[in-house]
Order: C-alpha cells, then structure tokens, then sequence
C-alpha cells in the first residue's frame, strides 16, 4: 500500500484536516493500564470474528492473534512456513495430503484434530452461512455443490476433502493449483472448535481458538480485551500479559493519546503528525515498506461506469492525479507513487512490475482531458470519491486527489468527497454494492504472493472484487498462472493479466503504503510485519 505545480492545494488539504474537531475512543486508563498489558488503537471489525467471513485489516488483527493455522507467515521475511501443518505433500499440485504436528489443542482444551480443519473450511463454503471468503474455498472439489450460482446447494459438504484420521486429511482441488500451500496461512483457513458449531451464539460473542490469545471482553464501540493464553503450545508463546484493543474513530486523536501516555502502541500514524513524528517518538517511529496498496475502484456494476468507451474516462481519471505531489506533500515518504497494481515488497522475483500500468499512472493533465473527453466526458458531469475518514488520512488524499483532477481538468469543482465516518459503514457500503463513483479500496495482502494482488480482486466474481469486474482473458491468465509449475512461468502470466488491467483500469493504482507505527516507551521488541500488522506477541512490557 515523486511536480510542484499544486503544492499549495497539498498543503491546504492538510490545513483543513487539522482545523477539524476529531472524537476518538477512549483514554480512561494511563499507557497499558494494567501491567503487563498492551493499550494499542484499533477500529471495529465490519463483521463478526469468523476467520471465514473477516477480509478487512481490523478483524484481520484479532484473528490473527486468535488462531494459528496450516501455515503461519514469518513476521520478517514473509515467508510460509509450517504451523500447525508436520507436512503438506503432492505429487501433482491438486491433490495433496496434510498432516499435523501433535499437541495443537482450542483454549477450551479442545484437540485441533483434521476434523477441525475440514468443518471450518466447510463450513466457510457453505452459501447459506455467508461467509466473506467462500471464493478462496472455490478451487477445491465439491465446492459447487455447496456453493452453488444459483439455486439451492445439493451437499453441505466439499467431497474434495477427506478425513483419513484424526492427524490427516486430504485435499482434491479441480485443476493444478501449485503455489495452494503458501496461501494455507491466511486466517481462512484456521481451525474451528466443536463450540463454534455448537453454540455459534456464544462464540460469536466470545470468540474460542487456538492461538497465544483469548478473548477477555468486547464491546463494540469501544474495544476488546485480549489476555495471554498461558497453556498456548505453539513456539510463539505472547511475551506480554494481553492487548487491549481500543477503538478510535480519528487516528489522530489515537496519536494525541500516545504522545500523552494514555496509548501504547499506534499503529497508523496520521498524515497530519508525520511533520513530527520523529521528533516527538525518536527511535520509537516504525516506517517500513508493506505489502499494501491504496486504489480507486469503480463501481463497473452501475452501466454509467461501464458502458463501451468508459475506459477511457477511467485511465483520463487516473492520468489527472499528481501522485508524485500528493505523496511528497501529504505523506512525507511514508508512501511510494504505484505504477502497478501489486507491491514493490514483494520484489521483482515475486512479480512486482514497474511498468505495468504504464502511462495510464502518469500524470498528464492534457492527456487525462483528451481521454476523457474521448469515453463520452465524466458520468453525469462529475465524479464523487468515497472511504471511511476514520483511520488512514483518507480525507486528506481524498481532499488533495480531488484538487488534482478539478485543476487537471480546468473544469471547476467536477471532482468531490462523499467522507464516510467509520470504517464498519463504508465497508457495509462497499460490500452491498451501493457506492455509485470511485470508492477506496486499499489492499494490505493475505499473503506475499502476486496472486493475491490480483485474483481476490479482479477474477470474476472473486471474494472482494466490489466493483464487479468481469474479463474472461484476464481470468483465463489467472488460471493458467495458478496451474503453472514453473514460479517464473507463473508470475509472466500475472504480470500479463496486469496488461488488462492497465487496458480496462477497473481501478486506479495510486501509491504503494508503507507500514508506520509509534510506540510508547513502557514497550521494547516492537515490530511491524509485512503486512504492517504489529507482532503483538513479541512485544514486550518494561
């Protein structure tokens, strides 16, 4: 997730932002409270924590402090590693056999056996218990049957998994799928205990599972209580006492609390304090590359923004944006102009293409009218950009994109901001397809593959491909990169898939984001990972 023409819009933008009044959560206790405890910000989840149904960076946070799945990704490198998997074996990638280290048990004491992978995973593809990440269950056999287009599922189960034995299972996937076992880490894939199925009420209220945390208290609104879970068996035992979560609806109010000592940890440094974050935390200022990217999707399902012609307008949008300005201005080298749709994190070995959206990400003000004017002129004359304003400078961007285009455009005010005020509201917007111009849709990767950059994003019907883009090429490249054996041969035929993308441009790149984090000094062993996710169970308390 570097012109000088608008500098001044840039810097009002910002201007603005600071002469607003902010709310945030609450400061009832001094730094973490109790001892041993962690205070760090946070917003509420959209949806309910099961691990199926969470595909947004809030809930993300929890589970991933709740669970430990097949795979777990190395805080530093990224890199897949075994968990609670002895080992995942093929001798074809599509048909695999998994096995499990002993001794992984719920915190309710509840062995985590292979029948608590194969319901979980069941029941997350399932149609009728709409869960958010049904599709990364689509490619095992059976899924169809549970998961119907339309019409009633004729199972309630995958037949494509098996239980051999209460350590193994095996998985059938309908075609070639070679790099399957590196996706095992996302909090999809965890475990579930006997109680979420038999009390779902009572979970769901407080959440039971298998990592170095368990659920003290929640309450929405206003935070969540995790404690360290002292019979956890896996290596990355929690080094502190637990993590209170407390929920902000303005970051910089977050921000305001830390420099105070009422807040630990932030772990989204606001564009307005960026000026002095490094003289107000010193050394305690986290700022690293992430694999996240900030985009402007388009709402292709509304025919005004999909009609013959409107690419066009679409790439004429993205050239009258001053990347360059905006993120020197407003970011101060927290963010990177994107020139693809993936992240320079992951390298070029794992696909990162500097080239691959082109001159469609160049901004060109003549250019960006011609095009424009080419696809039949803006929708209705104007487009409106929306994304929650409570966590990540949005309105400051949103403010500053929409100066670039209107200047750019010589048109008036063509551009303007629909501000949303929670992050809960816009995705519950975004996700019932309401939205009706350009909307935010930041990506922070489940996993540090380019698939995952581009397949949940863009394939037809993928689990969050909210602007309802549909390209049977771009499909059919997809596929044929998750059937490839050949990593080298496999990422070509992504980076190919990004050709369309830059072609058609269902969305607009605008920067690759870094990770930044601010830390009071009762913390040590701080650290971000590579999703820019802090590495709560490293932390320890002075």
């Amino acid at each position: 997730m570097r012109g000088a023409t608008h500098a001044k819009w840039a810097a009002c933008a910002v201007a603005v932002a600071l002469a607003a009044t902010a709310c945030g959560g609450g400061s009832d206790s001094g730094g973490g409270g109790e001892a041993g405890i962690i205070s760090s910000s946070w917003g509420d989840p959209q949806n309910p924590l099961e691990p199926a149904n969470t595909n947004e960076v809030q809930g993300g946070k929890v589970l991933d402090m709740l669970f430990r799945g097949l795979k777990r990704y190395d805080p530093e490198t990224g890199e897949a590693k075994n968990m609670l998997a002895e080992s995942i074996q093929t001798t074809d990638s599509q048909n695999f056999t998994v096995t499990l280290k002993d001794g992984w048990k719920f915190s309710n004491d509840e062995p985590v056996t292979a029948q608590s992978f194969v319901d979980a995973w069941n029941y997350g593809a399932d149609v009728r218990n709409k869960q958010n990440n049904s599709p990364f269950f689509s490619d095992i056999v059976g899924y169809d049957d549970v998961h119907p287009a339309s019409g009633e599922p004729k199972s309630k189960t995958m037949s494509g998994l098996v239980v051999k034995d209460p350590k193994t299972f095996t998985v059938a996937l309908k075609d070639k799928f070679s790099t399957w076992p590196e996706t095992l880490g996302y909090q999809a894939f965890s475990p579930l205990p006997k109680a979420f199925f038999t009390d779902h009420t009572a979970w769901l209220d407080k959440p039971i599972g298998n990592g170095p945390y368990t659920v003290d208290s929640y309450t929405k609104g206003t935070g969540m209580k995790l404690r360290k879970w002292d019979a956890y068996p896996g290596e990355d035992k929690a080094q502190n006492g637990g993590v209170d979560l407390k929920v902000y609806t303005d970051n910089n109010t977050a921000y305001t609390d830390l420099i105070s000592g009422n807040l630990d940890l932030v772990d989204d440094v606001p564009a307005q304090q960026l000026k002095n974050v490094k003289n107000d935390l010193g050394d305690r200022y986290i700022n690293q590359p992430a694999l996240i990217i900030q985009t402007l999707t388009f709402p292709l399902y509304d025919p005004q923004w999909s009609k013959p012609g409107t690419e066009k307008v679409r790439q004429g949008i993205s050239r009258a944006i001053n990347r360059d300005e905006i993120t020197q201005q407003i970011f101060r080298e927290t963010r990177t102009p994107a020139k693809d749709w993936t992240s320079p994190a992951l390298g070029e070995k794992g696909g990162f293409s500097a080239t691959a959206c082109g001159d469609a990400c160049v901004y060109d003000p003549a250019e960006a009218k011609k095009l424009i004017q080419e696809g039949g002129g803006l929708p209705g004359g104007k487009v409106t950009l929306t994304s929650n304003v409570d966590t990540g400078s949005h309105r400051d961007w949103m403010d500053a994109v929409c100066n670039s285009v209107n200047n750019a455009l010589g048109e008036g005010p063509v551009c303007t901001v629909n501000p949303v005020g929670t992050f809960a509201d816009f995705r519950n917007q975004q996700s019932s397809y309401k939205l009706t111009g350009p909307f935010r849709s930041g990506w922070q990767a489940d996993y540090p593959l380019i698939q995952n950059f581009l397949q949940p994003l863009y394939y037809t019907g993928a689990s969050s491909n909210y602007g309802k883009f549909s390209n049977k090429e771009f499909d059919d490249l997809v596929d044929q990169a998750n059937r490839e054996s050949d990593p080298a041969k496999a990422i070509a035929s992504f980076q190919e898939s990004e050709k369309i993308l830059a072609e058609q441009m269902p969305s607009i790149p605008l920067w690759y984001q870094n990770g930044s984090a601010g830390y009071s000094e009762r913390l040590e062993d701080v650290s971000l990972n590579q999703f820019s996710v802090p590495v709560y169970d490293q932390i320890k308390v002075i």
